[in-house]
Parts: structure tokens; C-alpha cells; sequence
């Protein structure tokens, strides 16, 4: 790459750091670290709960499967992830926030020891954030392989980079340099996407290509589904991201325990299925002419990286790498802020008893900490991705199989329909999602479909089964599912206006 290019980079991974510096001045005790005090504005829990959903992968796994199959990626990848937020704007939005105004609730387990007991808690806690290990990993190993491409960088060498960076700002001021840096990074990113197009539309011809290109495209490049990608897969990936990005994902159940009250924690959740149903569209467009522009490539994954190379002058490539990165470090440090609320609210407090009475003081620090281990985890294990079957393997079969059987006690413990599904129905929907996903997996070599239906309905129907047949409903259950399912004067306060956590 070029030196300008280099220079944009720098630039940008300053900026990231500055803005965590500014944020480290808001973060006074772990509520700050966790939820930013219950003070972020709507606008910004929308945005930030954008960003953290989809990293550097688009760039490289799902880049590869619109070069060989076309738009079928976009209606699965992201329009399914659109309405599944739509969906939880109703549901969960609100729910997630009165767990924090209410419950006084800092981490996204937090609640389920009461809800339930403390060994599903810790099975949530330890199968999730180990399933987080991988996952963040796939994302480390996607920005290394762009600046492989862009730059013969090393992976390891590309990992640690953007590793370091990331760690440093979202390690120093919590939450709120997560979502700032989010709202950072998407102004970057957008100028970026929209320089993509411009060049793009010109090698195509001009502006009239928006709607002259797809005629012109491989044959079934413009339908929704395929034969790989069936209907079925279709509304079972609306199924898994309806759990997994109002919740499952934990980082993302943040954003709706941060805004102020409920009736901003739903309008951001309106604005972020706003943008996953229309933003993908702008980043996309690229993808879907690449096999116009570049035909034949022998690794479809690199042919974003292949087309900025190729078509953008110095300076502009550094700024399209830039906005990839946006990608990544925002998820990746979102993330990396819900398992260190879940590692130090939940997990060392149920092994180590003395930890419970943690000062404030004493109490961030463990966050800070527990952030930096966890990161250092996660950048060790995208060494080896590679022998992990890959990046669209890790994120589609793993994360969206597991994710299920890992939310749906969660999720619907939180719902006044599910009010008699206890402990034994949480635990046995757990493990019995994992064991469907073993069995699928490893002894009947099932197909990307069946691999990511099973756990989830297994789940599905063991939880909500388990409730009828064997119900074991309690009094704290009845009055933790009563308090996140009540409206009262702080729902009704206007928007904008900050709750005490």
C-alpha cells in the first residue's frame, strides 16, 4: 500500500484511541463500565447496536458467497437480522432496559440466578462466552486476511495490530467507548462505502448501473434463494438472529440496558433494523458487481479487497481499509465489554465468594482486567482459524447453530408466556440444543440447514414442552417476570431523559 494509505490508517486507529481516552473521564464505577450509567441516547444505542452486529466477515466470507451466489446473502445475512431487531423492538427492548432500571441488573446474566438458579447462570455464562472465544477470533482472523491482501502483512502480525488497538480503547472507557467509537466508525465507514460505489458505478458505466447491472450478472445472482440457501434456511436464520441480536449476543443486549428508559431503548432498536434493512444494501452493491469487474478469481473471499486494490487510488484505499476495520473492532470490543460484565458479575462471584463484597474501585478494575485476558484469548486463537475450518465455518455453522440453545432461556425467561419454565426447563433446553447440535454435527453430517435448525428447535420445544408438562413456578420468579413486564411513570418518561440505574 501506499504511504497515504498508511497514513489513513494511523489516523484512524488515533482517533479510536483518543475517543477511548475522552471515555475513560465518564467511567467512574462498573455501571459506567457496563451499561454507561443507563445514559446513552437513543440514537446512539441504535447506532452502536448496528455497528456491533457485523464485522470484517462481510468484508471476506459473505463477499465470497455474493461473488459465487449473488443477493441470496444479503436476504439471509443481514434482511433476516433487520426483522429479527424489528421484532425484539417490541419484545426485548424494552424488557433488557427495565432490567437495569428496575433490578439494578449490570450484566445480561445477571438476573437468570434469581430467574432460575445459579448453576444455569453458569452454564449460560460458561458455554456462551467460550463460544464468544471462537467467534471473535473468525472476526480477528477476516481483518487479517484484508491486510494480507491489501498489504502482505503477516496474519498473526495483522491480528495483533488491530488487536492492540482495539483493546486499548475499549479497556479504558467501557461502554461508552464502545458506542462513541461506533458512531465514529460508522461515519467513516459510510464515507468509505460511499466512495466504493462511485468507483465501482463508473467502471460499470455510470449511475444507470444501479438498476442496468443485474441483467448482466451470473445466472440466479439475483434471487433471493438458492438451492444451497433454501427458503427454509431463510426463516430459520430469522428465527436465530431474532435470539441472538436482542440478546443472545450479549453486547447487543447492552445498547437496550444503556439508553435512558424504555421508550428510547425500543426507538433505537427501531433505527438499528432500520439500517440493517437498508445500509447492507449501500456496503453490498460491490459485492454483487464484483464478478462483473474481476470474473474468475481463484478465492471469491478476497474479491473486496482485490477490487480496492485494484480501482482506488492511494489514500482512498487506506480510508475503504479503515471502514473495515470499523467493522471489526466495533463488535469485537462490544463483545469484549458483555463477557467481561458476565465474567465479573456472574462468573468469579459464584467461584470466589470474597469478590462478591468488591468495591467499586476494586470492582472496575477486575473489568479492565477480565477485558484485556479475554481479548488476548480471543487474538490467540484466530492464529489458528484457519485449522478451525475458516471464517464463514466458525460464524455460520458454530455461532448460529449454538446460538439458540445458549438465548432461549435467556430471552424467554424474561417473557410472561414462559413464567413456568424454571430451572429444569432452561438446563435441559440447553444441553439438549448442544447435544441435537453434536449428533447433527458429527454423526449424521446433516446439511447447513438441518445443522442450524436442530439446536434451536430442540431448544424451543424442550423450554417451552418442559414449562407445560413439568412447571416450576415460584414466587421470585413470578415477581422478577412481573417487574420486566410492567409499565410505570419511568416508561412513560420522555425520551432523553436520564433514570438512575
Amino acid at each position: 500500500m501506499h504511504a497515504l494509505d498508511w497514513a489513513m490508517i494511523c489516523a484512524y486507529f488515533a482517533l479510536m484511541i483518543v475517543i477511548g481516552w475522552w471515555s475513560h473521564k465518564r467511567v467512574s464505577d462498573v455501571k459506567d463500565f457496563f451499561t454507561a450509567g443507563g445514559r446513552m441516547p437513543w440514537w446512539l444505542a441504535g447506532i452502536s447496536h448496528h455497528m456491533s452486529g457485523y464485522s470484517a466477515v462481510l468484508f471476506v466470507a459473505y463477499a465470497g458467497v455474493a461473488y459465487t451466489t449473488g443477493v441470496t446473502v444479503y436476504f439471509w445475512g443481514f434482511a433476516s437480522i433487520g426483522i429479527g431487531v424489528g421484532i425484539g423492538s417490541w419484545l426485548f427492548a424494552a424488557r433488557w432496559n427495565r432490567l437495569r432500571s428496575k433490578l439494578g441488573v449490570a450484566s445480561p446474566l445477571e438476573y437468570l440466578a434469581q430467574r432460575y438458579n445459579v448453576p444455569t447462570q453458569q452454564a449460560l455464562a460458561w458455554s456462551g462466552s467460550l463460544l464468544k472465544i471462537f467467534d471473535i477470533a473468525a472476526k480477528w482472523f477476516a481483518v487479517a486476511t484484508l491486510l494480507h491482501v491489501f498489504a502482505g502483512l503477516d496474519y498473526n502480525l495483522g491480528i495483533l495490530i488491530t488487536g492492540a488497538v482495539t483493546l486499548v480503547y475499549c479497556t479504558i472507557g467501557g461502554l461508552w467507548a464502545d458506542a462513541l467509537t461506533d458512531f465514529g466508525q460508522f461515519v467513516i465507514q459510510a464515507i468509505a462505502a460511499i466512495v466504493m460505489i462511485v468507483v465501482v458505478l463508473g467502471k460499470l458505466g455510470g449511475i444507470s448501473a444501479l438498476w442496468t447491472m443485474w441483467d448482466k450478472l451470473p445466472e440466479n445472482h439475483v434471487d433471493p434463494v438458492t438451492s444451497k440457501y433454501t427458503t427454509v434456511f431463510l426463516l430459520v436464520y430469522v428465527l436465530v438472529k431474532t435470539l441472538e441480536y436482542n440478546g443472545g449476543m450479549w453486547n447487543l443486549a447492552q445498547r437496550y440496558m444503556a439508553a435512558p428508559n424504555t421508550q428510547a431503548a425500543r426507538r433505537g432498536a427501531r433505527l438499528s433494523s432500520a439500517l440493517y434493512l437498508l445500509w447492507p444494501l449501500v456496503l453490498m452493491f460491490p459485492m454483487f458487481a464484483a464478478p462483473l469487474l474481476i470474473p474468475g478469481i481463484k478465492d471469491p473471499t478476497q474479491s473486496y479487497a482485490i477490487m480496492t486494490t485494484t480501482f482506488l487510488p492511494p489514500g482512498l484505499v487506506g480510508l475503504v481499509l479503515a471502514g473495515i476495520f470499523s467493522h471489526t473492532m466495533a463488535m469485537v470490543s462490544s463483545d469484549a465489554n458483555a463477557i467481561s460484565a458476565v465474567i465479573t458479575r456472574d462468573m468469579i462471584p459464584a467461584m470466589v465468594r470474597r469478590t462478591r463484597e468488591w468495591t467499586d474501585v476494586q470492582g472496575l478494575k477486575a473489568a479492565r482486567i477480565t477485558t484485556v485476558v479475554f481479548v488476548a484469548l480471543t487474538m490467540l486463537v484466530a492464529t489458528q482459524a484457519q485449522n478451525l475450518g475458516g471464517v464463514l465455518q466458525i460464524v455460520v455453522n458454530w455461532v448460529a447453530a449454538l446460538m439458540g440453545p445458549i438465548s432461549i432461556p435467556l430471552l424467554l425467561g424474561m417473557l410472561p408466556w414462559f413464567r413456568r419454565c424454571g430451572p429444569r426447563a432452561a438446563l435441559v433446553s440447553w444441553a439438549g440444543g448442544l447435544i441435537a447440535y453434536g449428533l447433527c454435527y458429527y454423526v449424521f453430517e446433516a446439511n447447513q440447514t438441518v445443522l442450524i435448525a436442530t439446536p434451536i428447535l430442540v431448544s424451543l420445544a424442550l423450554y417451552a414442552g418442559l414449562g407445560l408438562i413439568a412447571p416450576e413456578r415460584s414466587a421470585v420468579t413470578d415477581e422478577i417476570v412481573d417487574t420486566v413486564n410492567t409499565d410505570d411513570d419511568v416508561d412513560r418518561t420522555k425520551a432523553g431523559t436520564t433514570v438512575p440505574a
